[in-house]
């Protein structure tokens, strides 16, 4: 176990550093000068010049790569001069909203679509297996920001039940969390169904019928747990997706998170920021892979040993 932990620590240092190098990539890439964006159209050109070497943009791409680097591993994330803070720490104001947001939409996605699977799994072929599999596709069809706008359409401006935008109360919560949470309902419920189907005609299985166990007991006391395995390891994975899906969802329902912010960074070339928020996600990331793992570990005691 504690070589297995090792193991994704090390890997999950590559990630970040991966992420820290390809996001310094493509925020230098992309058009438009920083010092510009900030000073304005009326600017001279001696102070666009002078904003450019307080922001270090008159070096080589090399020598910022490397003081990049340097600051990063000091966890110095870099000023922004657009909001005259700290980059990180404008992050970090930021994501107690994402988190809320995030966090909802994983319960949703996880209750719903583990009840889904289960119901479908336990009777493949049925009825039940085939509304569910069609409303899934569906579901998985549809881009996020349409779902979202058919949701304020119907339950915000046809019926008037809940807000369309903005924060405030937890009803805020639920549109955005919704529209997050459909897709990955359709994810996980396609992922049980079909983990569950293959486990009920396992041998065990089919001994615990022998004995007179009902279905629900057969279900839920022996296929579910090692059904559970590849689920859970596709919601560590999806969950850090989500926190970067969330940024779509937070512009369309107004929702101060992260997505606002980064939005705003991108248009205006700040680069701290954009940075900042890129190296916390994939740090997040990172950790819930990690805590996948240690919960497939604990699902799989060959895992535990070494055995596989």
């Amino acid at each position: 176990m504690i070589r297995m932990v090792a193991q994704r620590l090390l890997v999950g240092v590559f990630v970040m550093w991966g992420a820290a190098s390809l996001i310094f990539l493509i925020v230098r890439a992309a058009p438009g000068d920083p010092a510009t964006v900030l000073l304005g159209p009326d600017a001279d050109r001696t102070q666009i010049e002078q904003l450019r070497e307080s922001l270090g943009l008159d070096r080589s791409l090399g020598a910022q790569y490397v003081s990049y680097l340097g600051d990063v591993s000091r966890l110095d994330f870099g000023q922004s001069h657009r909001l005259g803070r700290p980059a990180m720490d404008a992050v970090l104001d930021r994501l107690p909203a994402t988190i809320d947001l995030t966090l909802t939409a994983t319960a949703v996605a996880v209750i719903v679509g583990l009840t889904l699977g289960m119901l479908a799994g336990g009777r493949p072929g049925g009825a039940l297996d085939r509304v569910v599999s069609a409303c899934t596709i569906a579901l998985q069809s549809f881009p996020t920001f349409w779902i979202g706008i058919m949701l304020v359409l119907v339950f915000a401006l046809g019926l008037g039940l809940l807000p369309s935008s903005g924060v405030g109360t937890p009803r805020h919560l639920v549109l955005p969390a919704l529209t997050l949470a459909f897709p990955f309902i359709a994810i996980i419920a396609r992922l049980t169904r079909t983990s569950v189907a293959e486990t009920m005609r396992e041998g065990y299985v089919q001994t615990a019928r022998s004995k007179g166990l009902g279905e629900r007991q057969v279900l839920l006391g022996h296929a579910l747990r090692n059904s559970l395995i590849p689920v859970v390891t596709v919601v560590g994975v999806q969950v850090g997706a989500l926190v970067g899906g969330a940024v779509i969802v937070e512009n369309v329902f107004a929702w101060p998170g992260l997505g606002s912010l980064v939005v705003d960074a991108v248009a205006n070339r700040d680069y701290a920021v954009v940075q900042g928020v890129t190296l916390l996600i994939a740090g997040i990331v990172v950790v819930l892979n990690l805590i996948a793992d240690l919960l497939i570990a604990q699902l799989d005691p060959r895992i535990r040993t070494g055995a596989v």
